[in-house]
């Protein structure tokens, strides 16, 4: 079951992750050291600058340029150089592994739907997709996109949980965006009490 997305706050940025599966893995991407909502609020930063968020275009621009369209204010992340190269990249490869179809990382040719050992495998062979990047997303298609592998509960861990309000899978408004946050401060406080 897909739900409508509200990841962002703006209807215009959040519509464009509900219809473009790239976007919101883009979205993903950039979600570290920004608010989650300016991670996913990107996408629709480099497709009004770029005229696309398609990987083809993204994958085919020039790397320069397309920096520079990432540090345009309000740029499209904390660290827009870096995080230009990571979305390149990460175009390139669906590009190149996947035809450019980035459904095809949850979906085999046959159109069947992989297990989820196998998608979380295919996620964390993306640059910037870490163990609990890939995770927080196979989530976040299972909660809200309607992706839902077999064992995808399992495999995300503690994101994968019902009702748990962990990451950005949780998030489905206003409210529920504070309490990720608030779960999120929590646990970072948690970590830095640890360490003394």
């Amino acid at each position: 079951m897909t739900r409508p997305l509200w990841l962002t706050g703006d209807p215009e940025a959040d519509a464009l992750l509900e219809r473009d599966p790239f976007a919101l893995l883009i979205g993903m991407l950039l979600d570290q050291q920004v608010a989650m909502e300016t991670a996913f609020a990107g996408p629709a930063k480099i497709e009004q600058r770029l005229g696309s968020i398609a990987p083809e275009a993204i994958a085919a621009a020039d790397p320069e340029a397309f920096a520079e369209l990432c540090r345009t204010p309000p740029a499209v992340h904390r660290y827009p150089g870096s995080m230009a190269g990571r979305v390149q990249e990460v175009a390139r490869a669906v590009v190149h592994r996947y035809d450019g179809d980035v459904t095809a990382i949850w979906t085999d040719a046959d159109g069947a739907t992989p297990d989820a050992a196998t998608v979380l495998s295919r996620l964390k062979a993306l640059a910037g997709f870490g163990d609990q990047k890939a995770r927080i997303f196979l989530a976040l298609l299972g909660k809200q996109r309607g992706v839902t592998p077999a064992g995808w509960r399992e495999t995300a861990g503690a994101y994968g949980e019902e009702g748990s309000r962990r990451s950005i899978a949780d998030v489905t408004d206003a409210d529920s965006l504070l309490q990720v946050r608030a779960t999120k401060q929590a646990a970072k406080a948690a970590a830095r009490a640890a360490k003394g």
